[in-house]
């Protein structure tokens, strides 16, 4: 999966290289595995990255709001940083001009960069637990609700993690030390995702995507499950490994 993933940004960059235009993507900082073969290809074919646009999705705050030193280990931007752009040749590297990150200070920042750049080619990213792509998750607010078309349209934000989403990064990403998960989190919203002409996502997860997976293919669209908007774009395409693709064990 993850070679397929790799695969299919250099070919679109490729392709965009030769008929001289942009290569514009918004990007996840997880899934990961795609990175190191992506970068490896771009040596040692010395593909030019020098005319791509990237866009980063999400990131994690701190307890009051305010973006983490780029050493923390779930600082998403100095994870990029370190283990994206850094191994990639000065000479084919993404100019640091056109490398984007959300900002709590200004939030708007992200689509204005999207429009002076002519839109955006392609959203690459996995899928949450609950459906959530970036950190758009379901509202689980007892006291107000989102309706649908709100949902849709939401933008670049900031918010606090659904407790299943902690529980699950600190399973995966902690040892199940929930303490040390970031609470919060900046993102891009659904507007900026659904207005890619293509929208790419993967997951390996195995058992705990099993059910979000159906849902997101066969269910209704509502934003309990984001990645159901998924279903109203024009040209997505989900790719998971045949763990995640297996039957449910109660059969749904």
């Amino acid at each position: 999966m993850y070679r397929e993933f790799a695969d299919t940004l250099i070919e679109e960059v490729k392709a965009n290289n030769a008929a001289g235009r942009p290569t514009r993507w918004i990007l996840p900082c997880g899934p990961r595995g795609q990175y190191p073969i992506f970068i490896q290809r771009v040596n040692h074919e010395r593909i030019s990255l020098k005319n791509v646009h990237i866009f980063h999705m999400d990131d994690h705050l701190d307890w009051q709001g305010r973006h983490l030193p780029l050493d923390h280990p779930f600082c998403y931007e100095g994870w990029m940083t370190r283990e994206f752009y850094g191994p990639i040749d000065k000479d084919l590297n993404v100019p640091p001009g056109q490398r984007h990150f959300p900002r709590v200070s200004a939030l708007d920042e992200m689509a204005e960069k999207m429009r002076e750049v002519g839109g955006i080619d392609s959203v690459y990213g996995g899928i949450g637990y609950r459906g959530h792509i970036a950190f758009n998750e379901p509202p689980r607010s007892p006291w107000y609700r989102i309706t649908r078309e709100q949902f849709r349209d939401c933008t670049t934000r900031i918010l606090h993690l659904n407790d299943d989403t902690l529980i699950a990064i600190s399973q995966r990403a902690a040892g199940g030390c929930s303490d040390i998960v970031p609470p919060m989190v900046v993102t891009l919203g659904m507007r900026e995702l659904l207005s890619a002409k293509r929208i790419r996502l993967y997951s390996e997860t195995g058992a705990w995507k099993q059910t979000v997976i159906r849902i997101l293919l066969f269910g209704n669209v509502s934003p309990e499950i984001p990645a159901t908007y998924c279903q109203e774009h024009a040209d997505c395409l989900v790719t998971v490994d045949a763990a995640t693709a297996a039957c449910p064990p109660l059969g749904i």
